[in-house]
């Protein structure tokens, strides 16, 4: 980019986010279209054309950007290799706007991050009206799961007569003892986890039915085990302190079979679930005081880490794993004159 005849490249940083969100974006233009052909329900269906018109604009403002920069633009993932948009609908319309909603969610921490790294004029733009986009996609996505009564609200907390401050040091404890009440934050964070964790297994059991590659349907049913169980583990947390659970969403899968999305497009979905449940995870365990939810936080931290591992591991073996911007390996170049 020329500004005032200098030329302003662009950072790591700036082009990592860049790069990311591309990939994200033409995967999920994948799962938009095949859920808008699928939409029955009339008042789904603007949403989902809404998200899909964002996103390729999303799409075409980094290709913009790359290729003014001569930068490679990525391969990611196409309606004709990644995607039949003729296969039978593989989840329902209620998980279709549920998905959209933590799309939106998604969308909204990345771009933020994304945000505070973005020093170029057109990149920091850009960023910002990606964040717009995301907020505007939650607002929308909210009114209507409220409307149709499945948006599901955190418990509710209640009103203190007077403030206190914490007085003991078990305040901290939860392994031996009489464990204290869940704070409100903590309970948030347990929720939120479990719906999360929820929605993935939803998905994961409706790309295990589609998988053609064995190895794959074995990692996705891997996953979803993985998921139910640890929505088990937040949800006994909540029971203890006689607080409810959100609601599993493995009814909203149908019993297609016909392939609907490449297995390369579903295990990088998958993955990056798994990095996003990494980072949530990690940020639930400094809002948790009470130490034994911490240790449950890191235990399934080193639980999914190996998972995520594994999955690289399928993606490498068949070619599938496209690789991010890095910096230039300096001994490898020093080698290349010998």
């Amino acid at each position: 980019m020329n500004v005032d005849g200098k030329i302003i490249k662009l950072t790591s940083g700036e082009i990592a986010h860049l790069w990311n969100s591309y990939m994200s974006a033409s995967s999920t233009i994948c799962h938009l279209e095949h859920e808008l052909d699928k939409a029955e329900d009339e008042e789904i269906k603007p949403l989902l054309q809404h998200a899909l018109t964002k996103t390729k604009s999303h799409i075409s403002k980094i290709t913009e950007i790359f290729n003014n920069e001569n930068y490679p633009i990525p391969q990611g993932f196409t309606l004709e290799e990644d995607v039949d948009i003729s296969a039978p609908r593989l989840f329902s319309d209620s998980y279709a706007l549920n998905s959209l909603n933590h799309l939106g969610k998604i969308g909204l921490n990345a771009y933020c991050m994304a945000l505070t790294i973005a020093v170029r004029q057109d990149v920091y733009t850009f960023f910002s009206n990606c964040l717009s986009d995301y907020d505007e996609l939650i607002k929308k996505t909210n009114e209507l799961l409220l409307s149709k009564g499945l948006y599901i609200r955190s418990p509710y907390l209640p009103i203190p007569e007077e403030i206190d401050f914490v007085k003991e040091k078990s305040f901290l404890s939860g392994f031996f003892g009489e464990k204290r009440p869940l704070t409100g934050i903590e309970i948030t964070h347990l929720y939120t986890n479990f719906q999360r964790n929820a929605l993935g297994a939803a998905t994961m059991t409706g790309y295990s039915q589609v998988s053609k590659n064995s190895e794959v349907t074995q990692f996705l049913l891997r996953g979803k085990e993985i998921a139910k169980k640890h929505c088990e583990i937040f949800a006994l947390y909540l029971k203890e302190s006689d607080l409810p659970s959100p609601l599993t969403w493995g009814s909203e899968v149908t019993d297609s079979t016909t392939y609907t999305f490449s297995d390369k497009k579903m295990m990088f979905y998958t993955t990056s679930l798994i990095a996003l449940s990494i980072g949530y995870y990690g940020n639930s365990m400094t809002m948790s005081p009470r130490r034994d939810i911490g240790v449950m936080y890191s235990r399934l931290v080193a639980e999914i880490m190996k998972y995520a591992d594994d999955g690289s591991k399928i993606m490498i073996k068949y070619g599938w794993m496209e690789e991010p911007p890095r910096s230039l390996d300096r001994d490898e170049l020093a080698k290349s004159k010998q």
